[in-house]
């Protein structure tokens, strides 16, 4: 290459940076120089500039090359963030900048960086000449997903029902590593199962592995427990099979999973979704709300179990509000900034925030009245769906597990009966 390039890999964990610049390296066939940025940070002052300039020295001798800077954030954080000063890590930024600044176009270094973090970077390193090429690498959408799928399970034998489109729009969120897992995951199912060859039932089970964590079936609950779960469990989906819209239901479990779930409702999209309307994020506090609504109206009383639900259901209600102008009250503006380094906002000692306190009042009666209002909406549906409820919740504590298929023929039966 005659052209010296910067480019900057952004996107979320997990989702190939690494990999792309690796795989670059591999496609051009030039000596290729990997480091993190992690690695020029030291304790004593000095020593990252220096091994900057040993890095770039090197690379000169080597051009053609590619340098690739992984988790450039570590490196490149933007100058006076923080409490206090790093005079190391800025002494050591600004030898990068000297260096990307000296670059003779015709010796043909490329330099590629990645991070997850790019809000936090220092705008020195962001400007046109240095890395002002950003290559967005995101989450994969559905053809992407199959592919990866495709290229992982290669090193396993496949069954002739193991349908990876089918896990693919299972998935929809999932970054590569999180979808090479499911294989891995799936690969040990079989083994552990005695079989030759994966099979859908271990693609799926490996799926709610990744979404929902492994089974605890050693973590015995009570009677009580068990109950109250299986009505918490079954509140939730008979709410998300109420509302139009709402992500279909797979399976309801009453095994625990994970650290803290003792049960849990599975609730997985049939398409990829960029966009969501105020109806939406409503039905979703409503579904988050079913659970706790279904305890009280069954036994009179709420249990710790739906501490998770609500900080969720808050938390959409706060986005709505704060976020998305979703609040007829204070109307299409967002009072919610992304984060930016220090320098180009009031220093946060100082700051009182960008709205007055009447209004800080204002959010939280507006938060308060999006929940409290799904919360009405909820126990109105649920008390109308209380033999369904009944039913669902017996059937779920006789077979641990349901599908949602199986709960919609009892709503519809309970409603024929009615």
């Amino acid at each position: 290459s005659d052209v010296c390039s910067s480019d900057l890999l952004v996107g979320p964990p997990g989702t190939g940076k690494t990999l792309l610049a690796r795989a670059v390296a591999g496609e051009a066939g030039v000596t290729f120089f990997s480091i993190s940025g992690s690695e020029f940070v030291e304790m004593f002052v000095g020593v990252g500039a220096a091994r900057v300039r040993d890095l770039f020295e090197q690379a000169k001798l080597k051009a053609p090359c590619i340098i690739f800077i992984d988790e450039l954030d570590a490196l490149g954080k933007a100058r006076g963030m923080g409490p206090m000063a790093h005079e190391e890590r800025e002494q050591t930024l600004n030898q990068l900048l000297v260096e990307m600044d000296g670059f003779d176009p015709r010796i043909g270094v490329i330099l590629m960086a990645a991070t997850n973090r790019p809000e936090i970077l220092d705008p020195a390193l962001l400007r046109a000449g240095r890395f002002d090429r950003q290559v967005l690498v995101d989450r994969p959408d559905k053809i992407g997903r199959l592919a990866i799928l495709r290229v992982h399970a290669k090193q396993v034998a496949l069954g002739p029902d193991a349908d990876l489109e089918v896990i693919a729009g299972m998935t929809p969120g999932f970054s590569g590593a999180d979808l090479a897992n499911i294989i891995n995951e799936a690969t040990l199912l079989t083994v552990r199962r005695n079989k030759e060859l994966v099979g859908l039932p271990e693609l799926q089970e490996a799926v709610e592995r990744v979404v929902a964590g492994l089974e605890k079936r050693n973590r015995v609950l009570n009677k009580m427990e068990r109950e109250r779960v299986a009505y918490h469990e079954v509140g939730h989906a008979l709410v998300a099979l109420s509302l139009p819209g709402a992500d279909p239901i797979q399976k309801i479990s009453i095994i625990p999973r994970g650290i803290a779930a003792l049960g849990y409702t599975l609730q997985l999209p049939t398409e990829d979704r960029f966009l969501m309307t105020r109806t939406e994020l409503e039905n979703k506090i409503a579904v988050l709300l079913g659970g706790r609504i279904a305890e009280e109206l069954t036994f009179g009383e709420a249990s710790t179990g739906a501490q998770n639900d609500l900080v969720k259901a808050t938390d959409i209600a706060k986005s709505m509000v704060k976020a998305y102008g979703m609040s007829e009250k204070l109307g299409a503006i967002t009072l919610e900034r992304e984060r930016q380094p220090q320098f180009m906002q009031i220093q946060l000692s100082q700051e009182k925030g960008d709205y007055s306190e009447e209004t800080a009042r204002e959010i939280d009666c507006e938060i308060r009245r999006i929940v409290d209002e799904q919360f009405a909406r909820v126990k109105r549906l649920l008390g109308e769906q209380r033999a369904a409820l009944q039913a669902g919740a017996t059937m779920l504590m006789e077979r641990e597990v349901i599908t949602g298929a199986e709960l919609k023929t009892i709503m519809e039966n309970q409603s024929a009966g009615r």
